[in-house]
Formats: structure tokens, C-alpha cells, sequence
């Protein structure tokens, strides 16, 4: 399932997908432009498609991807195993972490959402050989996700980035303006939606940000 080695070096530019904000260009064409551009891996996020239509969208993603970045899948796993993705990423209210791994197998990319000391603790203690990655945010407020947690902010984002024995990619209201305070935080990456979804070249769009680094 996963040709790519696990490198921390993939989640320097991490895109999250929104099919709605890629609707104009469309969400095949969005992504392998950001690739262009410079995106080292892809999430497919999508909240109201059917399972049955983010399977269609996540096998057409894959084919067009043909193994440049690794493509994961938001929270759904069995969709994740079932059109053999390079792995899941997965929210505090999702399945367990024990439970996804289980599905995915060994050699999958699996990443967990962190907003808190005490969660990025808790992971270390029981999933830290079973985790790849954290996502840590958010980190500003975000129209993406609504029902998102309090953001942490700049400084929230250094203390937990420097506390995480894992790989850290950050995410939650990260554009071209603040990019650059993000990625010294210390972080191995960012995650962006609107700063790449919603451009209106996603090639540039990913440049610009990587450029940041």
C-alpha cells in the first residue's frame, strides 16, 4: 500500500482538500497543480459526500496522483484500506488509534489531530509506535472546519511542536501571511485548504507557500 518511505520531509506542505472550494477548477486538476507547485502529500477531506462517492473520487484521486505524494484519507479508514490509499488521518472523536492501524496494516501513513498538552501526552504513552505523524492546530480560526477547537495560536503551536516525540504538521487558518511564523515554530510541516483550494493558480498558490520554509 505505501511505497513511500515515512519522511518527515512529506508533510512539509500538507493539502487538505475541499471539494467545494475546488469546484471552479475542479479537484483532480487542483491537486496535480498544488503537486506541481510543490505539495509533498494529500489528504481527500470531504464531510458530506457518500462513502460510496469519496471510494469513486478517492480511487480517480489515486490514479491521477500515480504515487507522486503519498494520498491519505480524512477519518475514513475502511475507505482508506478498501481503495488501498497510502494511509488515514484521524480526529480525537474518531475510531481509536488501535483500530485504525488494525485496518490499515503496518506500512500506512496514519496521523492523529492534537490540540492540547495533554492529548499529545496521552498519545505518547500508548500510540507512539503505532502513529506516523500528529496534526497540530488549529492554530488560527478557520472557516474550513467550523466546529474546530479553540486555536492555539503561534505559541501553543512551539510548545507542542517542540514536546511531540513525532512528526508535526501543523494546520488551521495557515495562508501565505503567516506561513513563514508557522514553520518557525519548529514544525515539520503545514496543512492548508483555502490558501490552496480556494487560489486561483493552486501551482502557485503551493509554490509561494513552500517558498516560506
Amino acid at each position: 500500500m505505501n511505497k513511500h518511505n515515512k519522511s518527515a520531509d512529506a508533510l512539509s506542505l500538507y493539502l487538505v482538500t475541499d471539494s467545494a472550494l475546488c469546484a471552479d477548477k475542479g479537484l483532480i486538476e487542483t491537486v496535480l497543480a498544488a503537486i506541481d507547485g510543490g505539495v509533498t502529500l494529500v489528504q481527500l477531506r470531504d464531510k458530506h459526500a457518500s462513502d460510496e462517492a469519496l471510494y469513486t473520487t478517492a480511487c480517480e484521486l489515486k490514479e491521477a496522483i500515480a504515487g507522486r505524494v503519498p494520498l491519505v484519507i480524512n477519518d475514513k479508514v475502511q475507505i482508506a484500506h478498501k481503495a488501498k490509499l497510502d494511509g488515514a488521518h484521524i480526529g480525537q472523536g474518531d475510531l481509536s488509534v488501535e483500530q485504525a492501524r488494525n485496518i490499515l496494516g503496518h506500512d500506512a501513513w496514519l496521523g492523529l489531530s492534537i490540540n492540547a498538552l495533554a492529548q499529545l501526552q496521552q498519545t505518547h504513552h500508548h500510540h507512539l509506535d503505532l502513529l506516523d505523524y500528529v496534526g497540530l492546530g488549529p492554530v488560527f480560526a478557520t472557516a474550513t472546519k467550523q466546529d474546530h477547537a479553540e486555536p492555539i495560536g503561534l505559541e501553543g503551536l512551539s510548545t507542542l511542536s517542540k514536546a511531540s516525540v513525532l512528526p508535526t504538521v501543523a494546520i488551521g487558518g495557515i495562508n501565505h501571511a503567516n506561513a513563514r511564523q508557522v514553520y518557525q515554530t519548529g514544525c515539520h510541516g503545514i496543512a492548508v485548504v483555502s490558501a490552496i483550494c480556494a487560489a486561483d493558480d493552486p501551482k502557485q498558490a503551493a509554490e509561494l507557500l513552500i517558498a516560506q520554509r
